[in-house]
C-alpha cells in the first residue's frame, strides 16, 4: 500500500491576509505526517505528529491559538482512532497542556476507557508526564480580540464556523494498509464552562475503520454531532458510495437536516483520499506518491512534487 496523509485546519473563513499562514501551515503538518509513513512508520503515528505541528500553529484553533471561553480560558478537546481494532482515546475540557492530541493517545495506549474530561484527564496527564503549561501561553492575541469582540457585543457562543479559526485534524493510510484519524479544537468562542464540542466524540469529531476508510471533521460542533457526521460519511461508503460520493452526501444531510455547514477530510482502505466542504473556505494538504496538494477555496488543488527527501 502507498502510504497517504491529509491534514485540516478549520472550516469557516479565512481573510486573505491570512491564508498564506494557514496555507503554510497545514503544508508542514502533511509532510510531517508523510514523513513518518514514508520511513515505514504507523498511521496512527502520522495523525498524531501532523496534528501537534497544527496544536504548536497559533493559526489554527487548537493547542496555542485555542479560542477563548466565556470566561477567557482556553479549553480544548481531541480524539484519536486506529483502524485496525477500532481503539480510540480522546480527552474534552483540557487545559494547561500543549499537546492534547498526545493526551488523547495516551488515554487510547494506558487505559481502559475511551474519554477523559476536564480534572480527571489533568490528573492522568500529570501521572504521565505531560508537563503542565500556564495557560496564559495558550492564548494567541487573535483569540483574545475575538473573545472581547464576542463579550462587547454581548454575543452567545459563537455557533458559525468562525473567520480564521479552525478545528485541526489528520487522516492516513500506513504501508501496512492501516488507516487512522486525529482532531484537536479549543471549540467555539466564548462558549460556557465545560461544553463538549464534536471532536471528542467518536463518530463525529473523527472515526477509523480499516475495513472502510478514516474521517476527521470540522464546522459546527453540535451539528457535526446531531448527525455523527464521521461515522455518517463511512456508513455512506458501505453502502456504496465512493469517497467523494460519500463526504458530499454527509456534508449535504448535515446541511438540509440540522442547518450545519463544516468540512472533512477522509481516505478509504484503498489509499484514495479527499477533502470537502461546504463553508466558504477550508485550509488542507495532502501527500501521496510523492506529490504534494493543498488548498484553501473551492476547486483549488495546488500540486508540488516533493524532493527525493522531505
Amino acid at each position: 500500500m502507498k502510504p497517504v496523509v491529509v491534514v485540516h485546519g478549520g472550516a469557516g473563513v479565512i481573510v486573505h491576509e491570512n491564508a498564506e499562514g494557514y496555507r503554510s501551515g497545514v503544508k508542514r503538518a502533511a509532510l510531517r505526517g508523510y514523513d513518518i509513513l514514508r520511513q515505514g512508520g504507523d498511521a496512527v503515528t502520522a495523525v498524531e505528529e501532523a496534528v501537534v505541528v497544527l496544536e504548536d500553529d497559533p493559526h489554527f484553533n487548537a493547542g496555542n491559538g485555542s479560542v477563548l471561553n466565556e470566561e477567557g480560558d482556553v479549553e480544548m478537546d481531541a480524539i484519536i482512532m486506529d483502524g485496525k481494532d477500532l481503539s480510540s482515546g480522546a480527552v474534552s475540557a483540557v487545559r494547561c497542556i500543549a499537546n492534547p492530541i498526545k493526551l488523547a493517545r495516551l488515554v487510547m495506549e494506558k487505559t481502559d476507557h475511551m474519554l477523559l474530561t476536564c480534572e480527571g484527564a489533568s490528573r492522568f496527564a500529570k501521572s504521565q508526564g505531560i508537563p503542565e503549561i500556564p495557560g496564559e501561553t495558550l492564548i494567541s492575541e487573535r483569540s483574545k480580540e475575538r473573545w472581547k469582540k464576542n463579550l462587547n457585543a454581548g454575543s452567545k457562543p459563537n455557533t458559525t464556523c468562525q473567520i480564521g479559526m479552525g478545528t485541526v485534524g489528520a487522516v492516513a493510510v500506513d504501508s501496512q494498509g492501516n488507516v487512522a484519524c486525529a482532531t484537536s479544537t479549543g471549540g467555539l468562542s466564548n462558549k460556557m464552562v465545560g461544553r463538549v464540542g464534536d471532536t471528542a466524540c467518536i463518530g463525529s469529531g473523527g472515526y477509523a475503520d480499516n475495513n472502510i476508510g478514516a474521517v476527521s471533521t470540522t464546522g459546527h460542533g453540535e451539528s457535526i454531532m446531531k448527525v455523527t457526521l464521521a461515522r455518517l460519511i463511512l456508513h455512506y461508503m458501505e453502502q456504496g458510495m465512493s469517497l467523494e460520493e460519500a463526504s458530499d452526501a454527509g456534508l449535504n444531510f448535515m446541511k438540509t437536516r440540522v442547518d450545519g455547514i463544516g468540512g472533512v477530510i477522509a481516505v478509504n482502505s484503498a489509499g484514495e483520499w479527499t477533502a470537502k466542504f461546504s463553508t466558504k473556505q477550508m485550509s488542507w494538504a495532502a501527500v501521496k506518491d510523492e506529490n504534494l496538494h493543498c488548498g484553501i477555496y473551492l476547486g483549488e488543488n495546488e500540486i508540488t512534487p516533493l524532493p527525493e527527501t522531505v
